[in-house]
Order: C-alpha cells, then structure tokens, then sequence
C-alpha cells in the first residue's frame, strides 16, 4: 500500500476532497467537511475512523492498526506494509461511511449515492 493508492481509494468517494490543512505535505481526505483519512507527511501509513472505540481497540489488539498519533481514540493507524490492499481499502471505506452517516440528511443527499 502507499499513499497514492489511498489517494486513489479515496479520490473515487462522492463528494471526497483533499487537502494539506498542517502543511508539510500531508493528505487529509475530508467529506463534508469533516476528514475520514489522513496519510502523514512522512508517508508511513494511513490514519482512519472508526464507527467507535471498541473497534479501534480490536484492530489495534488484533495487530492489524496502531495507535494514531494526536487522534483521538477512535482512529487508528494502519501502516502501509503486511496489510492487504483489501484491508486497507475496507477500513477507508468504513471511516468514510462513519463519517458521512455523521453529516446532516441533506448534506448527505448531495452528495449521492455510493458505489
């Protein structure tokens, strides 16, 4: 896995936008405002949301993900490596899902429907 196959993952999302919000070349893939993965300036893996704090403890206990450095809790990092690229791709979906069903029903109608 690498960072332009997440910026590839991610870039396919409706309504999925990226930016560099701290500078120094990181990418924050953002829906609605509200970011749903982040790959890091030195480009070691990817930080995502989970639906909540029991299973970020899971992926982190099963040893899938790591703690994500100055995230809250629900996010881990899955540095890019021994994982699957379907795993990764999994795990991005399922924070932008988590953050998308987060967005006002509106905000969510306009964006469409996911493939």
């Amino acid at each position: 896995m690498s960072r332009e196959i997440v910026n590839a993952i991610c870039a396919a999302y409706p309504g999925a936008e990226v930016s560099d919000p701290w500078g120094g070349g990181h990418d924050a893939w953002k829906v609605g405002g509200k970011m749903f993965a982040s790959v890091g300036a030195m480009g070691t893996g990817v930080a995502v949301k989970c639906p909540d704090v029991e299973t970020a403890d899971m992926l982190k206990d099963a040893g899938v993900a790591q703690k994500a450095p100055y995230f809250h809790k629900s996010w881990v990092l899955l540095p890019f490596g021994p994982t699957s690229e379907e795993e990764y791709a999994h795990r991005l979906r399922v924070s932008y899902d988590t953050i998308r069903a987060s967005l006002p029903k509106k905000a969510q109608a306009a964006l469409g429907p996911v493939d």
